[in-house]
């Protein structure tokens, strides 16, 4: 049987599933997207959208899109036990800069966020995986509609109860916390004023009793609040208020795992099948979308160095992140300032696709983001190659940077090149047009 060297199914149509779609679409690569539910994810969930995210979405040319339809993170206010209130902030805003276009989170209900996404990209839905087989580089997947699909590769992105996964029999490491649980529902309050993210504690004035968070165009409210006998309908009157409307709603149960590899064989985890998160932080849907843009180009190119390099390159940061997040979920914090959360910061300075060739690097190193503001010259599929500072003739597609400002934050003081992964980390960084062409030969690139 013929098989498109590069065909790929996805298995889960959330955002790391559509995200991985996306970037597969505009490489050209043939896929197939499958999603066992009839329709896509329509609660608000997970509903922050990080900086990183925001960057991420600019170069897929959708960032505009989702800054039209979401809103900054209101202030929070507090209904003290004893009476009167108080006002907090999660994190204080920020102002953007040349290098930072878009430093604060912005808040997205999930089912948005996936509609967007979702978005020309031709989901299958009521298709479910029943079973994974591989023989040799092709992988044969069993759909419960009777159908087998053999694929080149396989990605699942099929949430924290992954069938992909279970079927690998790759080991699920972490903990369940049982007694540790909180009701999240979407609502519609009478009345409630939607300019605060108004919060009751609980009489010891740290445990949450209830939460209401008016989530951006809509009129609904996300609910969170501890469990109880009492119906959300009784929970809500007890602070002077009228439900008049319940929608989606879950029992969020404390759950803290990850995977211990990212791949066997031409099958790859990704997002929530992969990792899963306290929400406090707000990292989960986030690090799925980098997980999805992270092997996006990486299965379109498909050289053995850049596959075997998604590993090496998200495990680390996934740990890295559910150790943050395990931290504020202990700490029970409503704080969400830590830099390290914007996900701007995180690196890949220790990926074998990493070379940086200097006697002295900068404070961009390669393995880092690419900051801007030279996203217009990023953004799209290819690797890009930057001469800063450079005199004489260009190499081969390179683009000049002359700018003060732009030299000033890529810390280049002489003339240097730059070249940019299609995920806009920089991969390589030398003084010599030969180590670009040396780096590009070992990745086959």
């Amino acid at each position: 049987m013929f098989i498109e060297s590069k065909f790929t199914v996805i298995v889960g149509a959330g955002p790391t599933g559509l995200t991985l779609a996306r970037v597969l679409q505009r490489h050209g690569v043939p896929f197939r997207i499958v999603e066992r539910d009839t329709k896509l994810f329509d609660g608000s969930r997970a509903k922050g959208l990080q900086p990183r995210t925001l960057e991420i979405l600019d170069d897929l040319g959708l960032v505009d899109r989702f800054l039209a339809t979401g809103g900054a993170y209101p202030e929070l206010l507090v209904h003290l036990p004893g009476g009167g209130t108080m006002t907090r902030r999660m994190a204080e805003p920020q102002e953007p800069t040349a290098a930072v276009p878009y430093p604060n989170g912005l808040m997205q209900p999930q089912w948005r966020t996936s509609e967007l996404l979702a978005d020309g990209v031709p989901v299958e839905l009521g298709a479910g995986v029943t079973g994974l087989s591989q023989d040799g580089e092709r992988v044969h997947v069993t759909l419960d509609t009777g159908e087998t699909i053999t694929a080149r590769y396989v990605v699942g992105a099929d949430g924290g109860r992954s069938t992909v996964r279970k079927t690998l029999g790759v080991p699920f490491e972490g903990e369940t916390f049982e007694t540790e649980q909180m009701i999240i529902a979407d609502v519609r309050v009478e009345g409630l004023d939607r300019g605060n993210w108004h919060v009751w504690p609980g009489e010891d004035g740290k445990s949450l009793r209830l939460g209401l968070c008016p989530l951006p165009g809509t009129d609904d409210f996300q609910l969170t609040a501890s469990p109880s006998d009492k119906s959300l309908e009784e929970l809500v009157e007890e602070v002077g208020l009228k439900l008049t409307y319940v929608g989606w709603r879950s029992l969020y149960r404390a759950n803290m795992r990850m995977v211990s590899r990212y791949r066997a064989g031409n099958v790859f985890l990704a997002g929530d099948a992969a990792h899963v998160h306290s929400p406090a932080g707000g990292q989960g849907l986030n690090t799925g979308i980098q997980d999805a843009y992270n092997l996006g180009w990486k299965l379109a190119l498909g050289t053995p160095a850049l596959l075997e390099s998604y590993e090496s390159e998200r495990l680390p940061v996934a740990a890295e992140v559910l150790g943050i997040t395990t931290r504020l979920h202990r700490q029970a914090t409503m704080r969400r300032d830590d830099p390290t959360l914007r996900q701007l910061t995180l690196n890949y300075r220790d990926s074998p696709l990493s070379r940086d060739h200097r006697p002295t690097p900068g404070r961009v190193q390669a393995g880092d983001r690419a900051p801007g503001p030279i996203f217009d010259l990023l953004r799209g599929p290819e690797f890009t190659l930057l001469a800063f500072a450079w005199s004489g003739d260009l190499p081969d597609g390179a683009h000049r940077v002359d700018d003060p400002e732009v030299l000033d934050i890529y810390d280049v003081h002489e003339p240097t090149l730059f070249l940019v992964r299609p995920d806009n980390y920089i991969g390589c960084v030398s003084h010599s047009p030969d180590d670009i062409r040396r780096y590009r030969s070992l990745l086959g690139v």
